[in-house]
C-alpha cells in the first residue's frame, strides 16, 4: 500500500490532532506500519472482537473505533488531560496494534506485539528527533501496556507484557478494550474494499 494511502486511511482521526509536530509524527509513523495492518481482521480467530472489526480491513476499523472512543471519553471533564496529552493518546491508539501480526505477517496475532510496536517506533530512524524524548516515551509506553491485564503469552503462559500503570496507559487500554467488545458496534461512513 502506498504511504499516502496509509495516511488517508486515518484522515478523520488525524484531523483531531491539534499539535502540528505530533500530527507529523503520527503521519510518519503510519507510513512505517506494515501493509498487512490495513488488510487483516482485528481478530485472527474471530473470537475476541465485534463484527465490524472482522474481515478485510478489520484491524484498521478496530483502531479507528478505539480512537473514536477516546475522543468521546475526552468530553468528560474529569480526565484533566492537556491538549498535547490528548494528541499523544490519539497517536498511541492509532499505532497500538500496528505490528499485531509481527514485523513480518504471521498467521495469528503475536502475543508480544505491543513490545514489537514499542521497539519499532522507539528505534525508527524515520521517527528520530520529531518529538521530544518525553513525548516519544509517552507514546511508546502507552502502546507497550495497551493490553491491560492480558500480559501472558497464550501459547506458553509466560508473562511477556507490562501492565498499564499511569492514568494515560490505563486510558489507552480502556479505549482499546471498549473497541474490542462484541456487544459494542461502531458505524463507519465508508467501507473498505480490496481494490
Amino acid at each position: 500500500m502506498e504511504d499516502e494511502n496509509k495516511v488517508k486511511s486515518f484522515q478523520p482521526e488525524l484531523d483531531y490532532i491539534k499539535n502540528p509536530k505530533i500530527r507529523y509524527f503520527a503521519e510518519r509513523a503510519i507510513k512505517i506500519m506494515p501493509d498487512y495492518f490495513f488488510e487483516i481482521p482485528a481478530s485472527s480467530t474471530g473470537k475476541y472482537h465485534p463484527q465490524y472489526s472482522l474481515g478485510y480491513g478489520g484491524l484498521l476499523r478496530h483502531t479507528r473505533a478505539a480512537v473514536r472512543i477516546a475522543i468521546e471519553l475526552f468530553r468528560m471533564d474529569w480526565w484533566k488531560f492537556t491538549e498535547d496529552e490528548m494528541d499523544l493518546i490519539l497517536v498511541s491508539l492509532i499505532l497500538h496494534d500496528g505490528w499485531k501480526s509481527g514485523i513480518v505477517q504471521q498467521k495469528f496475532s503475536v502475543a508480544d506485539h505491543p513490545n514489537i510496536a514499542f521497539s519499532t517506533i522507539k528505534n525508527s530512524p524515520v521517527l528520530e528527533g520529531i518529538l521530544p524524548q518525553e513525548q516519544l516515551d509517552f507514546v511508546v509506553n502507552n502502546i507497550k501496556t495497551h493490553m491491560g491485564q492480558w500480559t501472558k503469552d497464550y501459547k506458553t503462559g509466560e508473562t511477556v507484557l507490562d501492565r498499564p500503570e499511569s492514568k494515560y496507559q490505563k486510558f489507552v487500554h480502556l479505549a482499546d478494550y471498549l473497541a474490542s467488545r462484541k456487544c459494542l458496534e461502531m458505524k463507519f461512513d465508508v467501507e473498505l474494499s480490496k481494490e
